[in-house]
């Protein structure tokens, strides 16, 4: 009943609400501690881990001049890729407000005479490697802290694997309460972690004042091209520091972009700065503490607190990624990626507070299931990358579009600015491509399977709406049939939900054909989601008189709202359609799907659409249509 292309006539959508805009000055100081805890719960948690896989890599104790070379490419990595692109550049290409993935497709759509398929192939690409991302930051976060049980006490390491799952799994299972209240503690908690990473980097930076070197590019360029291959396999662990890195823009709605830029350049960066130069000068002090650096470095009295701090720090990690899968799940379902599954919502006053049971305990599922794998953070460094590289290099090629015809500065001019990024963006995927032995095909297994779901899933719709275009009855023409009728004209007032507002609802053709009754009032109704994430109520509507007792309503929303049919319906009423609901029948068709090999897509094509099919939430309760006002028809559809 949902049609995922722009409504006719509002192709502009001027007044469309822009959500997460730069915020007043009483509130902007509340958000950019609120980012501190959500946005950067990601990258702020690397420092456990991205240093001493970088060192590890080396393969032997590596040298003064081997550690100043990679805590420089630690450093740099995130003046580049994190304060360049993103937080200077990729942060100003906002949708209405909103970012990441789905909504800069949407936004590079637009700047299009026409819909992109090689635009939509990217989106889908970089959607699907975010999923990848989202179960491997939790696991790969909580382990490498709950490691840090073994600095205190070396006895607990077979422990360490089912503390981890046991606090997975109570992660998770929390989720469907809602994250309000706890996320009010994230900030405080972030913000403590961060003074905490710069207290220890400063608390060492007495112990080898060299390591201060790492502060001149020069070191980084140096180890990276001096080294042979070994430079470039010690790079796919220095991107473990950047990973995080497109929260900043996939969480700008929530936030805006003043705090997150704010929370970035006056906490986040310089902390993580801090503490890798720190933990450079620990190494270069003390090599025998390279295999578990980050906690060494911290005071014999302070390592159980930091333990505990690191751990809670790694939860709001993972709960970031969580929600920013509900998140990208909703804006997929309601882009016609994905099909629409049960969304609930976890809080009365904030619609971005969603639960979706399905995508949680399938993402619950991945995550445990790495656990039982890989045993260990190191290991799973070794997997770690490769989405989050795909993902960065996907924003890098979108942003082309959006610099070159949203922003107007024409093609060579965007190709100069972002060749730079996607240069190095390129560089870490290639250097991460050398782990897939190792565990890096698990993203990338993961991310084929997800793309192919979606491309299944737009494909079949794609078809079924040009078949039941092809096979339908316009209704500009089946209008003037109903004047001689024989149909029994019955008191009150029917709504035919529909996705394709012009041709006849096959609901109202099998009302007439089996009941021969007509209602004497008759509304077509159809739900558009337009490329805009929010659509304001002066352009919700759009209704139209076809005849004295034929009515056509069309609905907009956009991909971050969630449709509500009978508020709308409130709102109709108020521009002229008069209707009693307690009068009023809402005609639903149901489909059912039979597969064939003789047309359309191949079997094993058909077979996983329908199964995508049969898991989509019930029309009634998705569209919060009143429940016993419901008549359903069903047809049978050879796809």
């Amino acid at each position: 009943m949902t049609d995922q292309t722009n409504a006719p006539g509002r192709a502009d959508f001027a007044h469309a609400q822009p959500h997460g805009a730069e915020a007043s000055p009483s509130r902007f100081w509340w958000l950019m501690l609120g980012s501190i805890g959500i946005v950067y719960g990601d990258i702020g948690t690397s420092p456990l881990y991205a240093m001493r896989e970088s060192l590890l890599h080396i393969g032997r104790s590596p040298s003064q001049e081997e550690i100043i070379g990679i805590v420089s490419l630690l450093v740099w990595s995130l003046l580049v890729v994190v304060t360049l692109k993103y937080v200077f550049l990729v942060l100003r290409a906002d949708n209405h407000g909103e970012g990441g993935t789905l909504a800069l497709m949407a936004l590079a759509q637009s700047s299009l005479k026409k819909p992109s398929r090689i635009v939509t192939g990217l989106a889908v690409t970089g959607a699907a490697l975010f999923y990848g991302d989202a179960i491997l930051t939790p696991a790969i976060s909580v382990l490498s802290a709950v490691e840090g049980l073994k600095v205190t006490n070396p006895e607990v390491d077979s422990f360490v694997v089912p503390i981890a799952i046991t606090i997975i799994v109570l992660l998770y299972a929390v989720q469907s309460f809602g994250t309000g209240k706890v996320g009010a503690l994230f900030g405080p908690i972030m913000t403590v972690w961060f003074l905490a990473l710069a207290l220890i980097g400063l608390i060492h930076i007495g112990d080898a004042p060299q390591i201060l070197h790492a502060l001149n590019p020069v070191h980084a360029i140096g180890f990276l091209f001096g080294h042979g291959i070994i430079g470039f396999t010690v790079l796919g662990a220095v991107f473990l520091a950047v990973t995080g890195a497109e929260a900043l823009y996939a969480d700008m709605g929530h936030f805006g972009r003043g705090p997150i830029r704010m929370a970035w350049l006056t906490v986040v960066c310089p902390s993580l700065v801090l503490n890798y130069l720190g933990q450079g000068a620990f190494a270069l002090d003390s090599p025998e503490a390279i295999s578990n650096l980050f906690f060494l470095s911290a005071p014999d009295w302070a390592r159980l607190p930091l333990v505990l701090l690191a751990t809670a720090a790694t939860v709001i990690a993972g709960q970031a990624v969580i929600t920013g899968a509900f998140s990208l799940t909703r804006q997929a379902m309601q882009l016609g990626i994905l099909p629409h599954l049960e969304v609930e919502h976890t809080s009365e006053t904030e619609s971005g507070q969603i639960y979706l049971p399905k995508v949680n305990w399938l993402m619950l599922a991945g995550v445990l299931t790495l656990i039982i794998v890989f045993q260990d953070s190191s290991s799973l460094a070794s997997a770690y990358g490769i989405a989050v590289t795909g993902t960065m290099i996907v924003t890098s090629l979108l942003a082309v579009v959006v610099v070159a015809k949203c922003w107007k500065w024409g093609m060579p001019l965007a190709l100069l600015t972002l060749l730079p990024f996607l240069v190095v963006d390129s560089t870490f995927l290639a250097a991460n491509l050398l782990k897939i032995a190792d565990g890096g095909y698990i993203p990338l297994i993961l991310g084929a399977l997800i793309i192919v779901a979606m491309w299944t899933w737009m494909r079949g719709t794609k078809l079924l709406a040009d078949k039941l275009k092809r096979d339908s009855v316009p209704l500009i023409d089946f209008l003037p049939t109903l004047e001689n009728s024989s149909a029994a004209r019955v008191r009150g007032t029917a709504m035919f939900m529909t996705s394709t507002p012009d041709i006849t609802p096959p609901a109202l053709l099998h009302n007439l054909k089996h009941n021969k009754v007509l209602h004497e009032k008759n509304v077509v109704v159809t739900i558009h989601t337009a490329p805009v994430p929010y659509i304001g109520p002066e352009d919700r509507l759009q209704l139209s008189s076809l005849t004295p007792d034929f009515y056509k309503l069309e609905i907009t929303y956009g991909f971050m709202q969630d449709p509500d049919l009978p508020a709308a319906l409130a709102q109709a009423k108020g521009e002229g359609l008069t209707f009693d609901i307690m009068a009023t029948s809402f005609f639903v068709g149901r489909r059912s799907y039979k597969p064939t090999s003789k047309e359309g897509m191949p079997l094993w094509q058909d077979r996983l659409f329908i199964y995508m099919a049969r898991q989509a939430h019930d029309a009634t309760q998705y569209f919060r249509i009143p429940a016993g006002r419901v008549v359903e028809l069903g047809t049978q559809i050879v796809i």
